[in-house]
């Protein structure tokens, strides 16, 4: 792992399977005193359950080289269809970006129309992000619940009739997420399909219409049309 200034500054921390987080946190940390770099971070876990702090994290020590890269290279196709995703759509779009605790891949559309309050959002964080409609993208590595990489969307507000929408392609389902549906396709699918890419742009497509056309979003005028040959 390198890590560099404008100034010429730079120190290499290497990386070996077995890495806890314990050892990385605080080798991170002392890279950067020796750069004088001053960093203040919440020193703990956030949404995870885990209570330790980070710097006395060592029962966690799964860093496996060869996993982390396969992964790296999962989310740099992945954001690369994201944002050609993003791109047809005229409305507000929130950039491509990696949810840290949980490892999403996320991206977001909006219509611009103020949705009801979310009743049960205990973080002031839930609340705003939820304060206009939306249809959300996402990818994952995996959980507790889930045990393998999917892809899934979901619209908020949830619109009765979702779960009973097409989704493409085949192998794409509706799932129940905290009493909401989630359309989920998951990584070992997706690799299945003769063009994956076009399979995935297809998945969130399908996701996207059946939120919008239920919320009755301008689905036309927020459309980006495909460029023709002049």
């Amino acid at each position: 792992m390198e890590i560099a200034t404008s100034e010429g500054g730079f120190e290499l921390l290497k990386l070996k399977n077995g890495l806890s987080v314990s050892y990385f946190y605080n080798e991170i940390f002392k890279v950067l005193k020796t750069l004088d770099i001053k960093v203040d971070i919440v020193d703990k876990p956030f949404d995870l359950g885990i209570q330790n702090k980070f710097s006395n994290l060592s029962e966690v020590h799964h860093y496996h080289k060869d996993y982390a890269e396969k992964l790296w290279k999962s989310l740099v196709w992945i954001n690369g269809v994201f944002n050609e995703f993003s791109g047809r759509f005229y409305g507000k779009t929130c950039p491509v970006h990696l949810y840290w605790h949980s490892m999403d891949l996320a991206v977001t559309r909006f219509s611009g129309k103020k949705a009801p309050k979310m009743p049960d959002a205990a973080r002031l964080s839930d609340k705003d992000a939820y304060s206009h409609e939306c249809i959300s993208f996402g990818f994952w590595p995996g959980d507790d619940t889930l045990k393998e990489p999917a892809f899934y969307s979901y619209t908020f507000p949830n619109p009765e009739g979702l779960e009973k929408q097409t989704l493409q392609p085949k192998t794409a389902i509706w799932e129940m997420e905290s009493g909401s549906p989630m359309a989920l396709l998951t990584y070992a699918n997706l690799r299945s399909e003769k063009n994956p890419r076009q399979a995935l742009l297809n998945f969130m497509e399908s996701a996207y219409l059946a939120g919008a056309g239920l919320l009755g979003w301008s689905i036309e005028a927020l459309k980006v049309p495909k460029l023709t040959n002049l």
